[in-house]
């Protein structure tokens, strides 16, 4: 519990102090972020962690996220910040990264409806993998916010798919591209490809699993990925040629442990 005194008043308090505690946050971000020891800590903590399955164990809104709790808390922090009208994501897995985006959304409406018109259409998600599993599909739909999400079954690297996605798109003004599906090098390129020209100036494109390159290749056995190709690989070959997006670092600094480190793109010119 933290109780803090002040003679001053709140409304002459109220700015300089959130600045101040920002300032303070920024500075011990900074510090851990320099911190050899906590990293390399993280870093094992983090493997070992991966042996167990660890991302396997959440739930969002009910469904299996299948991603860390750090990484969850990032995400809903980049839907507060760019306020997207449509996410868009490669890999529907269980469905809870879906469920989770379009209950973020819900909220956003909600927030902004206070004392405003409504938006003139529902924000959406939009969820693509090679194979839905029927009863994955089933607790989707079903889902109290399984109306805000549209499903597409294909390759999310398919022309046919990229065209139906980016015709989706140019209905949105504001678009967030989350991409957590085949995890090899060419793929994420493709995909890379295909989806950056989607995401609006200030907005993300978080790419997930990039980890897998620090990771012990046995951690992989059936699995076409590993060190050496995997989507960070992918990620270093995109930016060397597309200047419009940088890695935001201060997201990797912050959590410390991620399965997307560098993986956090922005859009900034």
């Amino acid at each position: 519990m933290n109780v803090h005194t002040t003679t001053t008043s709140a409304t002459d308090a109220a700015v300089p102090e959130h600045e101040a505690f920002r300032s303070a946050c920024r500075a011990e971000v900074a510090a851990q972020a320099a911190d050899r020891e906590l990293r390399a800590l993280s870093s094992a903590w983090l493997v070992r962690a991966s042996e167990r399955r660890y991302s396997y164990h959440f739930r969002a809104c009910g469904l299996p996220i299948i991603q860390f709790p750090q990484d969850i808390v990032a995400l809903q922090e980049l839907l507060w910040e760019v306020q997207p009208d449509l996410v868009v994501e490669t890999g529907v897995a269980r469905g809870g990264s879906l469920v989770m985006y379009a209950s973020q959304l819900v909220l956003h409406e909600c927030a902004a409806a206070a004392g405003a018109a409504p938006a003139a259409q529902p924000r959406r998600v939009l969820g693509i993998d090679i194979h839905i599993r029927p009863e994955n599909r089933a607790a989707i739909e079903a889902h109290p916010f399984g109306s805000r999400i549209e499903l597409i079954e294909g390759s999310s690297v398919d022309p046919t798919v990229v065209a139906k996605v980016h015709a989706r798109a140019a209905q949105a003004e504001r678009v967030l591209v989350c991409l957590d599906s085949n995890h090899t090098h060419s793929h994420v390129l493709a995909e890379l490809m295909a989806y950056a020209p989607l995401v609006a100036l200030g907005s993300y494109l978080v790419v997930f699993d990039t980890v897998v390159e620090h990771l012990p290749k046995a951690l992989y056995p059936d699995r076409p990925w590993g060190p050496g190709d995997n989507p960070l690989t992918a990620v270093r070959e995109f930016l060397a040629h597309h200047p419009e997006f940088e890695v935001d670092r201060s997201i990797d600094q912050r959590l410390l442990l991620t399965v997307a480190p560098e993986g956090f793109l922005k859009r900034v010119r």
